[in-house]
């Protein structure tokens, strides 16, 4: 497996938020973390996929970063705000550093303060601006208002003429565009799971759990240094094939039964997703075989219509037309596909497909009634010309995800 980077670099954090400050013009923005788990929540945390995207910094819960294009000296345009230091906590939780050189040198920014000073700095931006941009995805009417448009909702109460503005695109547009950086992540990401996934196909026998299967995969992934899974892995056989985002793992699998692994490895924040299905104990039946190739050939089909200026409808109408005429047209119950990158439903602008941009292509055919569910997804990657499959190595032919299993 090919050596890469396990974290993107730092000049590459600063040149998205250069771009990002010119784009502003002269509005104030502020991308925040996110909050600390509470108390006895020891999972792991990850911050807001634009404030890490901006900054790289991915151990600072309660992190605000501050964009002000406007500010006289150029090195306090972006500014870090980290929570004050407490040597009790962090006895528990582990050690932060003091501000000074190194840890200016670790986060990559000049300008660091403590989140104590937020309100000043914000409000010797509002002296020279009073205009305020959002960046945090708005929320529906039913969940709690963006942090970024509640922190502003304040200041305009305290600031006469302040207008805040809409700016939700500009990360989604940048972000959807994936560096060569980012699509190294990606492919080695992809890799880790391709290896994997071939450890854990033998396992897929009568007699197994589904869980069993899931455990092997993931080692696998931890094993050839990820962190784990980029998402929660699905492992459904039989009726659980059939089921979009079945969890539970929990099943024996049965002799007849086919399994769909969706799955896929992290690596340095970047996600695969990939889904394959399998036979149990190795070997389709007739009727499986017929409806896996039709999937496949739809697969085939979607991908062949990924290009620069392509949609995503656009590829959800190729396949969706091979699936619609083989009769199960009605079977086919989800979207085509989405942006894969520091999320696994990665930011999406909503607008034609550019060079860079990494999707996947997931077609499927689930039958309920016939315990049988069956899906294929594979990352492709925009290029100028047309597309490259990143997860071209993985198998994909029946013959072939057969032979991954073996024989009875």
């Amino acid at each position: 497996m090919d050596a890469a980077p396990a974290a993107i670099p730092e000049s590459e954090h600063a040149a998205r938020r250069a771009r990002l400050l010119e784009s502003l013009g002269e509005s104030v923005a502020v991308l925040f973390a996110g909050d600390p788990a509470g108390p006895g929540d020891h999972g792991d945390w990850r911050p807001h996929p634009h404030f890490e995207y901006f900054t790289g910094v991915i151990d600072e819960p309660g992190a605000v970063l501050v964009l002000d294009p406007t500010h006289p000296v150029e090195a306090r345009r972006a500014a870090l705000f980290l929570r004050p230091l407490d040597p009790e906590l962090e006895r528990w939780d582990g050690h932060r550093m003091e501000i000074g050189q190194p840890l200016r040198r670790k986060v990559g920014m000049q300008t660091v303060f403590r989140t104590t000073g937020l309100a000043r700095f914000l409000a010797e931006a509002m002296r020279r601006t009073r205009l305020l941009a959002c960046l945090h995805p708005l929320a529906w009417h039913d969940q709690p208002v963006s942090p970024d448009l509640a922190l502003f909702r304040r200041i305009a109460e305290r600031v006469p003429d302040a207008r805040i503005v809409d700016r939700t695109d500009l990360p989604n547009v940048f972000r959807s565009v994936k560096s060569d950086a980012e699509i190294a992540m990606i492919r080695r990401a992809i890799a880790i799971t391709a290896e994997s996934l071939a450890d854990a196909a033998p396992q897929i026998r009568p007699g197994t759990n589904e869980f069993a299967v899931q455990a092997r995969l993931e080692h696998g992934y931890r094993a050839r240094g990820s962190r784990g899974p980029a998402y929660g892995s699905i492992v459904g056989s039989g009726f659980n094939s059939t089921v979009l985002h079945y969890r539970a793992n929990a099943k024996d699998i049965e002799t007849g039964d086919l399994v769909c692994i969706d799955s896929g490895a992290r690596w340095g924040g970047y996600g695969a997703d990939i889904t394959r299905t399998f036979p149990a104990g190795g070997t389709f039946s007739s009727r499986q075989r017929k409806i896996y190739d039709i999937v496949l050939a739809a697969l085939r089909e979607g991908t062949a219509a990924v290009r620069p200026g392509a949609t995503i409808a656009q590829i959800d109408a190729a396949a969706r037309l091979v699936i619609a005429r083989a009769g199960f047209a009605d079977a086919f119950i989800h979207g085509i596909g989405h942006h894969l990158g520091l999320e696994t439903h990665d930011a999406n602008p909503d607008r034609p497909l550019e060079p860079g941009c990494v999707i996947t292509i997931e077609p499927g055919i689930y039958l309920p009634d016939e315990r049988l569910g069956i899906r294929i997804e594979d990352d492709i990657l925009v290029t100028p010309d047309g597309h490259e499959n990143l997860s071209a190595a993985i198998p994909r032919d029946a013959v072939d995800i057969e032979a991954m299993v073996g024989g009875p």
